[in-house]
């Protein structure tokens, strides 16, 4: 088992870490390595400018995976939609010519994505560590 790293802020101490998945408009298999390569470095910027950290990120044509940890000051669907936007219109910009083909309207990501949280325990042993508060 690995063991948790804890952040601080001024008022808390945290772990939270999050797997995100963004999909392309259209499941259209637009995203390449070249693509890919980009968007590694776009999304570990934006997470860096909200204090947060990349741990992995891959993907395939049509989707990204994306593991990463954020400060609790700021709600995940916030970031997921400056990182969906931000990403969209650097990508459409830079890729313009390898994505005209696919989209005729100014589009990258769907508007919908998957976020989890994940951290060490499974659920089991955490249900069971809070039942196991009671007083006796």
């Amino acid at each position: 088992m690995t063991k948790t790293t804890l952040k601080a802020q001024n008022h808390c101490i945290y772990s939270i870490k999050y797997h995100l998945v963004m999909v392309t408009k259209y499941r259209r298999n637009v995203i390449n390595a070249a693509i890919l390569e980009r968007l590694t470095g776009l999304i570990s910027e934006r997470i860096m400018a909200w204090e947060g950290e990349l741990i992995e990120i891959n993907g395939e044509p049509d989707h990204v995976h994306i593991l990463f940890e954020l400060p609790p000051k700021f709600a995940v669907s916030d970031f997921v939609n400056a990182l969906k936007t931000g990403t969209s219109r650097r990508i459409r910009k830079e890729f313009s010519t390898h994505l005209r083909p696919f989209y005729g309207k100014p589009v990258f990501w769907s508007r919908s994505y998957c976020v989890v949280t994940c951290e060490g325990a499974p659920l089991s042993v955490i249900k069971q560590y809070i039942d196991n508060q009671r007083g006796a």
